[in-house]
């Protein structure tokens, strides 16, 4: 399957599972392409954003590929429109970076996700944040932030947080922490990764 720019890799993809006939929630879904890719496997997907240009971008891709998805304009956290244990998967793809409220998002996330399901996400590695391009570090790895990154043509704050903060909140909110990846940075040099990605899971009774 060719999958829309901006879609999952094929590690995240692992980590989510098959998706066919189930309801898939993409947070921060940017311009659409996680969102069109579950789509295309057959899952139902809501998708949420807060900026409704990216929102309408992606909506113009869907129609174009012709498949279908909810989307929706809003903050990450505020999922009152979804019903408590009715996603059966949540995936995000470097969003949570850009919430100051990280802990907000992951009790909501908790809360809409059915037990035992799988909540992954990936955002910019906080070590990746603190070196710069010729290898010297440029600020603390302990500095929350929020620091400017370039994304393509368009800057965004980043909120930088420890690894042990972020497993701290996922665990609190009722989320079982079992795979975190550090993929190694492409690029030649490179000494420190780019990116982590995370799964994890809602406790079940």
């Amino acid at each position: 399957m060719t999958y829309s720019p901006g879609a999952p890799t094929e590690r995240e993809l692992r980590l989510v599972g098959g998706v066919a006939g189930k309801r898939v929630l993409d947070l921060g879904c940017g311009r659409g392409g996680a969102a069109i890719a579950f789509a295309k496997q057959g899952a139902v997907v809501i998708a949420v954003d807060g900026s409704r240009d990216r929102l309408e971008q992606a909506r113009a891709r869907a129609a174009a590929d012709e498949v279908k998805v909810e989307f929706r304009e809003g903050d990450l956290a505020d999922l009152a429109f979804l019903r408590a244990d009715s996603v059966d998967v949540v995936y995000s793809a470097d969003a949570v970076g850009e919430v100051d409220d990280m802990a907000r998002v992951f009790r909501q996330v908790e809360r809409v996700l059915r037990p035992h399901a799988p909540f992954v996400f990936t955002y910019e590695h906080p070590m990746g944040l603190c070196v710069g391009t010729d290898g010297v570090v440029v600020r603390s790895y302990f500095d929350p932030g929020p620091t400017i990154e370039v994304r393509g043509d368009t800057s965004v704050p980043l909120f930088t947080r420890p690894l042990s903060e972020v497993f701290t909140s996922l665990t609190r909110a009722g989320l079982r922490t079992d795979t975190i990846l550090e993929p190694r940075a492409d690029g030649p040099g490179a000494r420190v990764p780019s990116t982590v990605v995370w799964r994890a899971r809602k406790a079940g009774s």
